[in-house]
């Protein structure tokens, strides 16, 4: 049995063209089911739905064989005992600094002073401003990261960016782009050792299946 990790919305949309290039389609609409674990059309493989920022850890302690995460998350979690073979190209987005409009960004970090950042990326926004030496007090939250310049509790979010229309529907701009997100496919290493004959074809199908014509 090979079981893959993937969390609900967009991962789960965009990897659905890759599966089907293997032959393998998903049985049940996440979005209608209430089940955690969806069968597919083959016998041998099922898809366990879990919270994005939980696939790798998943696919690390084996509760998974392989599965799809963002960049991002990977960063945060560390990316420990997972093998990393193929970027997918999909689920795109950026990772941005944003401030309330009207915020002097430029100036603040141009003098120096100490910034309150609002983020879930801590790892990511911490070696970010390291790496500008700007001084930063990292506020963890894990939804609603708009909120907290708005209420005067972070001058700055660090956040995930894809259209931006939720930044200017609450008055916030992108002051600094971060870095740029897309899905990867990860792999718990032993079960690449154990059952290379299952998996080995599914990365290779996933590879083709995700390369963009030029």
């Amino acid at each position: 049995m090979i079981t893959l990790a993937l969390s609900k919305g967009r991962i789960f949309d965009e990897t659905l063209p890759l599966l089907a290039a293997a032959g393998i389609e998903v049985l049940e609409d996440p979005e209608k089911s209430r089940k955690l674990i969806l069968p597919t059309n083959r016998a041998d493989v099922r898809v366990v739905l879990v919270r994005a920022s939980d696939v790798p850890t998943y696919v690390q302690f084996g509760g998974a064989d392989m599965g799809v995460a963002g960049n991002d998350v990977l960063i945060e979690h560390g990316g420990h005992g997972l093998y990393q073979p193929l970027d997918l190209q999909i689920a795109k987005c950026h990772v941005s600094v944003a401030v309330q409009d009207g915020f002097d960004y430029a100036y603040a970090v141009r003098q120096g002073a100490r910034l309150r950042v609002a983020t879930k990326y801590t790892a990511i926004a911490r070696d970010f401003f390291a790496q500008k030496g700007v001084h930063v007090d990292l506020v963890k939250l894990y939804g609603s990261m708009e909120l907290a310049p708005l209420i005067g509790m972070a001058d700055a979010i660090v956040d995930l960016v894809s259209t931006g229309n939720t930044l200017r529907a609450n008055h916030l701009v992108e002051v600094e782009r971060i870095m740029e997100i897309s899905s990867q496919l990860v792999v718990n290493q032993a079960a690449l050792r154990l059952k290379q004959a299952q998996l080995r074809p599914l990365i290779d199908v996933f590879a083709k299946a995700s390369v963009k014509p030029e």
